[in-house]
């Protein structure tokens, strides 16, 4: 029988705080304990990820649930180091996807659908609608978060990387990618680099994000005590800056989309108009 938790240190790091309110049961197996002591990694030590391992991790992406068993994803692997810096050039210039052995392309795949439908001389009519483009969107981000998991059960470190999604008509065409898909978010996988240790970041504290029976606005002290909360932890890793005007910088202009905001028509381009 799982072992409950009233406190400890998983609360105490996941949220910021000492977080009295809630408990924790605790799996034999360690996969809760795994879960909750996620933190991204962007350092790593340079060795290589073992092929067997890049196996087992898309093993894992593939038993992830997927609607109506369609698997409309794909995963492009990327381990030769001048096309992993060719792609990071294109996701945001970031030197940890260089550093990486590793770099994972998650891809909304509809080509593969389109083509069978094709084959049998039948139409693709259906892929244009929005439904589709979220279906393929849900499932490729269901199958990347596997693949971190499992990553992370192996001892490797891992980030998940949206700024695939800054310019993605060009990384498809560096990724060979076809019409009717497109890149959905790309993870970062590696040894960690231990002298440069990455620690849990906090998250919202529960009464902000979880709403029984019906949806209630998160409280103003609840909010500013997160943003004192996360605030700390910037100063423990070298940073300033505050989760309330990161917020803000990231809705009030299209500006910081960083190009993403051009992702419908490159989309309807790539033949997923998401009608």
């Amino acid at each position: 029988m799982a072992d409950v938790i009233d406190s400890g240190t998983l609360l105490r790091e996941r949220y910021g705080v000492d977080a009295d309110d809630e408990s924790l049961c605790l799996d034999e197996s360690g996969t809760i304990r795994g879960l909750l002591a996620h933190r991204s990694v962007r350092a790593f030590d340079g060795r290589p990820v073992d092929p067997a391992i890049v196996d087992t991790l898309v093993t894992a992406a593939q038993s992830a649930s997927t609607s109506s068993n369609l698997q409309s994803w794909s995963v492009v692997v990327i381990r030769d180091e001048a096309h992993r810096s060719a792609v990071a050039t294109l996701a945001g210039d970031q030197e940890f996807i260089r550093e990486a052995p590793l770099f994972l392309v998650f891809v909304a795949d509809w080509a593969r659908g389109a083509a069978i439908s094709r084959s049998r001389g039948e139409a693709a009519e259906g892929i244009g609608y929005f439904d589709s483009t979220l279906v393929a969107t849900i499932d490729a981000a269901i199958a990347a978060q596997n693949a971190v998991v499992a990553a992370e059960s192996l001892g490797l470190g891992a980030v998940f990387v949206g700024a695939v999604r800054n310019r993605p008509d060009e990384l498809s065409a560096l990724l060979g990618l076809p019409d009717a898909s497109y890149p959905v978010v790309g993870v970062a996988v590696g040894w960690p680099d231990h002298a440069n240790p990455a620690r849990v970041k906090p998250r919202l504290p529960q009464s902000v994000v979880r709403h029984d029976e019906r949806y209630s606005p998160a409280s103003v002290d609840d909010l500013a005590d997160y943003d004192d909360a996360l605030r700390l932890f910037n100063e423990s890793q070298g940073r300033t800056g505050s989760w309330l005007d990161a917020v803000v910088a990231r809705v009030r202009s299209r500006s910081a989309l960083h190009g993403r905001e051009r992702l419908r028509s490159i989309l309807s381009s790539r033949g997923l108009p998401s009608a």
